[in-house]
């Protein structure tokens, strides 16, 4: 498509990182009819779709250009090369030319935005491309603006009909016959995602398939089990020594490898389990290879055998399955060796216990973002609780990222990822306020889940210069929504800021604009799901550790990247990475300190709480230790108040905070963060590769400042160790004094608590710690200086 296309400016970006309220019109009524070009075009009934009801209604002009027949052959060459050129106002579009075809197809889908129409007449030309000189004209079909047909979903898809060609001036019918469908839509239709757009007007090439809006699905992941039990008659090259054998197991690029048998022997024993990521179709190998190790440097391999996937089992359940025994392989003997191969009178065997693991949920992005939590066998899955739908409606704002003709430029397109499906925006060509409106639906399994959205600059347009074949898409920014804050049934229609943080500072990209909303299915499962375990209970029942699960998490990333980037349009890997937070695990100063703060805070209500019950025992204000004090007797003398009271304040709490409740999602949070007054320099830190790339001076600077947070760290830690310490040397007699002294008055406290009741015991202790200040002395307590006099190990260490 050939048009000029209008360059908006670029709007001052204010630093707001606030979210916004927006009011979009969405939820209007999808009409169809005509009134706008006359009675029988397009709006003026009063048809209602629920369709597309979160997004701004935006119509199209539909061409579809499936085939022509008859075509007049060209006198030179006897044949013709046809094409179709589309032309709308200013605006043409046309299809890819068959060379020596008479009865062409295309099946092609061209889209015209309503608000670029400035034209009352649609023209189709049919072309003969000629390598010389002008094409040649073999015929064209007119149509009036004020005929076109509406169609809005689930109306069936217009019929296309066959339509005689006319000469260049219109006076009269021509051999030959094209066959098209021309109706207004909007973004609702089926032909949406699959038609060239008007303002898509220089890309050719593979960029049209890049900027087309996509729906994709991440492949279905397995994890594999394979338990290495044992292995018979396994003969080392060099017969004078035992072997110290091992087992190496590959899948893929996945590698693993088991300890040395502990003895070494002919007949060594494992009976270890080695966990890998298989992603259906299974493609590739379950690869094991026996090695001997003859050297610290060296293996020798003895055998090997290569199985492939589709013959092991798939397990749903803890239940063991049954192993086999697999004849290994004599490494080294090919095709040519057949005499030595008959020399073997035996083979030795390996011992192998394999499954594909239904019962376990494959993580493949960061655990405190998880979109997913089901099983891998579909069997395993329960019915969904709720309904899921987001419109994509624009973004404003954004920031330009890259050069193009002197000037910035951005050709944004928003990714949305939840569960296993992934969903693409078309991509709106060199604007930084583009608009989507674009709606998309998931089922929900699981409301504690969370929803994340991107934005990202097209790289791959198809009119890249030469060597810039290895282009990245950008990134612009992205968001997260937690479903389980949203309230349901509720339209949420906010402006979510892109913050990114650069090696440079915190930088709002723009901001995304989006319209929500969850709808709860079933309350009871809702209730049901609350007291559920997060992950099916293989997690629980056989559990993987902290390093298994991290390493098995990358690899399935890997896997589900590869695989994307194969997709077309693909999915771009530095996409699928960003969206699923590949490098959440990477040391940050700044998210060091925002975690440490955000401990602090939750420490705070009880500094609070301890602080106030100072002040009631220094009687700070009369009035509050009057009242607790009158509280603390009521509570001793009818104790069974105790709970139903602390349940009732609760309930009161609960329900006086509703008044202050979000009306919000939560968003990203720059003070918590600590992205607002963070370090250049831990902010170079944070963004340097691993590993490192920096200069020594910087890195032994770096480390140094490391060293110093980790010398404090310990200091705490060591404090902690030393008061636990000194509670477990009250009875362990490393102080044979204290130890007796306390021995002794336990002794006495368990004759007085034998003979005294409970009430007045409380009642005593209650009233000492409530007494007033005049009885109170300034230093510290008997048994905090007992305590503090006990012994720790702190003496043992070096």
């Amino acid at each position: 498509m050939q048009h000029h296309v209008s360059h908006q400016p670029h709007q001052s970006n204010q630093e707001n990182f606030d979210l916004a309220d927006t009011t979009p019109q969405i939820g209007d009524r999808w009409i169809s009819g005509g009134a706008a070009f006359g009675g029988r075009g397009w709006m003026n009934a009063d048809r209602i779709t629920s369709t597309y009801d979160l997004v701004e209604q935006t119509y199209y002009l539909y061409v579809r250009v499936v085939k022509a027949k008859d075509l007049p052959p060209s006198a030179l060459t006897a044949s013709c090369d046809p094409y179709v050129e589309v032309k709308l106002g200013n605006y043409k579009g046309r299809t890819k030319h068959f060379e020596r075809k008479v009865n062409p197809e295309w099946n092609q889908v061209f889209a015209f935005s309503k608000e670029r129409i400035q034209s009352s007449i649609l023209e189709i030309f049919v072309k003969d491309k000629e390598m010389v000189g002008r094409d040649d004209y073999l015929g064209k079909v007119v149509f009036d603006m004020n005929e076109v047909p509406t169609r809005v979903p689930p109306d069936s898809p217009l019929a296309p009909q066959w339509y005689r060609l006319e000469d260049r001036r219109g006076g009269g019918k021509v051999r030959g016959d094209i066959m098209v469908a021309v109706w207004m839509g909007t973004q609702a239709d089926e032909a949406f995602s699959e038609a060239w757009h008007s303002d898509a007007a220089f890309v050719y090439g593979e960029g049209v398939l890049n900027i087309r809006s996509k729906v994709y699905v991440s492949p279905k992941l397995w994890y594999l089990r394979v338990n290495v039990i044992e292995a018979q008659d396994v003969i080392p090259n060099d017969k004078t020594r035992l072997p110290e054998v091992s087992v190496k197991v590959q899948v893929g690029s996945q590698v693993l490898k088991t300890k040395i048998s502990p003895a070494r022997t002919l007949n060594p024993l494992w009976n270890e389990d080695l966990v890998f990521i298989a992603a259906e179709p299974f493609e590739e190998q379950l690869v094991l290879t026996v090695e001997d190790r003859v050297h610290p440097t060296r293996d020798d391999v003895l055998g090997m055998i290569s199985l492939p996937l589709t013959m092991f089992e798939k397990r749903l359940d803890h239940r063991p399955v049954h192993s086999r025994w697999f004849n290994l392989e004599k490494f080294g003997f090919g095709a040519l060796e057949v005499d030595r191969r008959k020399e073997l009178k035996f083979s030795s065997r390996i011992h192998l216990r394999v499954c594909l693991e239904g019962g376990y949920h494959v993580l493949d992005e960061s655990t405190m973002y998880i979109s997913d939590q089901r099983p891998t066998a579909r069997q395993l899955w329960k019915q969904p609780i709720g309904i899921l739908e987001v419109g994509i409606l624009s973004a404003k704002g954004l920031l330009p990222m890259k050069m193009k003709d002197r000037h910035g430029s951005t050709d944004a397109y928003c990714v949305a990822k939840y569960g296993q499906k992934w969903v693409r925006t078309r991509t709106i060509l060199d604007t930084f306020s583009p608009k989507w409106n674009e709606q998309y639906t998931w089922e929900v399994y699981d409301p504690c889940t969370v929803i994340t959205l991107g934005v990202f600059d097209n790289c791959h347009l198809g009119n890249e210069k030469q060597g810039t074949t290895s282009a990245r898409d950008s990134k612009i920014g992205k968001v997260r929504i937690r479903l389980s804050t949203l309230e349901a049934h509720r339209i949420y229609k906010h402006s979510y800021p892109l913050l990114v943080l650069h090696p440079s500072g915190l930088k709002n990209m723009g901001d995304l604009q989006l319209a929500i909303r969850f709808t709860n299915l079933s309350v009871a499962n809702m209730i049901y799901l609350y007291g559920h375990p997060l992950l099916p209970k293989m997690h629980y029942l056989n559990p993987f550790t902290v390093n298994q699960v991290d390493n098995l998490r990358y690899q399935a990333m890997n896997i589900v990247a590869v695989r994307l980037g194969r997709a077309e349009p693909p999915l771009r890997k530095e996409v699928v990475e960003y969206m699923l937070d590949v490098d959440s695990h990477m040391w940050s100063m700044r998210r060091s300190k925002a975690n440490f703060f955000r401990i602090m805070s939750l420490l705070s209500g009880l500094f609070t709480v301890n602080r106030w019950f100072g002040d009631v025992c220094h009687w700070k204000n009369p009035i509050t230790s009057v009242l607790v004090h009158i509280l603390f007797l009521i509570l001793i003398w009818y104790p069974e108040l105790i709970l139903p009271t602390s349940f009732l304040y609760m309930f009161l709490i609960g329900l006086w905070n509703y008044r202050f409740r979000p009306r919000h999602p939560p968003h990203m949070d720059t003070k918590l963060s600590w992205a607002e007054a963070v370090h250049p320099d831990e902010l170079d830190e944070e963004f340097d590769t691993f590993p490192t790339s920096r200069p020594q001076d910087t890195v032994r600077l770096r480390y140094d400042r490391l060293r110093s947070v980790a010398g404090r760290i310990q200091t705490v830690v060591g404090d902690i160790a030393t008061q636990g310490e000194r509670f477990q040397s009250l009875l362990s007699w490393r102080d044979p004094r204290a130890t007796s002294f306390f021995i002794m008055f336990c002794l006495c406290a368990a004759m007085v608590l034998y003979v005294t009741p409970f009430r007045v015991v409380a009642l005593v202790a209650g009233l000492y710690l409530l007494r007033h200040p005049r009885f109170r002395s300034k230093l510290p307590a008997v048994p905090s200086n007992f305590f503090k006099r006990l012994p720790a190990q702190s003496d043992s260490l070096l």
